[in-house]
């Protein structure tokens, strides 16, 4: 049986919208100037306190550690509130995973995102009935690009990552990870990327999730 993980912001779902807000929520607290969208952009992928660190540095807040401490709580509990307000699936995404489903595949989900605001998340959107498990940024004691997490996503599908399963994310992190990992690396060009990948060699690329099934064998 294939099995298929999935990264999730910036692949599966459009959520800079309401990581921007947030972090905005945040930095308001603290007399800063508001993020443009682009900007937060380029602070996901490495978890919430990488994205909350350089928010904060980017915005010139002093490096107190009790201070920085108290704004990624108070991100934490902003994000909370409104997980969904703005963010959707990609176009083509709920037909894909239909389609995967249909064919028999196994999926999950391996994300730097906190496990619970990514089930949370999953269960809002409708995704929660096409992953078997979800993976966060701790559910272990390390993070992407540490190959460990997408390990245990495979794991918890009953597979080893290799015979033609793939690892399906949008960013340098999700390549390093499925590289680290010995897992073939299927790269969403649509995503959170904004800089070129040195050495960069993924399995396949694609631009749209209509095409994703065919690529894979399940349409």
């Amino acid at each position: 049986m294939k099995t298929l993980v999935f990264d999730l912001d910036g692949t599966l779902i459009d959520s800079a919208g309401d990581l921007r807000s947030a972090a905005n929520r945040m930095l308001a607290d603290l007399s800063l100037p508001a993020l443009d969208r682009e900007t937060v952009i380029t602070f996901i992928g490495r978890g919430v306190e990488v994205l909350v660190r350089r928010a904060l540095d980017h915005s010139g807040a002093p490096p107190d550690p009790a201070a920085r401490d108290a704004a990624l709580a108070a991100f934490r509990r902003y994000y909370a509130e409104d997980l969904t307000g703005q963010t959707r699936p990609y176009p083509g995404v709920m037909r894909a995973l239909d389609l995967f489903r249909e064919a028999g595949f196994r999926m999950a989900v391996c994300t730097n995102k906190p496990e619970a605001p990514a089930r949370d998340l999953c269960d809002h959107l409708g995704l929660s009935p096409y992953f078997d498990a979800v993976v966060g940024g701790d559910t272990l004691a390390v993070k992407k690009p540490d190959p460990a997490p997408l390990h245990r996503a495979f794991e918890l599908l009953g597979s080893d990552g290799s015979g033609g399963d793939f690892y399906i994310g949008d960013s340098e992190t999700d390549w390093l990870t499925a590289k680290a990992a010995n897992v073939a690396f299927a790269y969403f060009e649509g995503g959170y990327q904004r800089t070129a990948i040195e050495d960069f060699r993924p399995a396949l690329r694609f631009g749209d999730f209509d095409v994703l099934p065919g690529l894979l064998g399940a349409d």
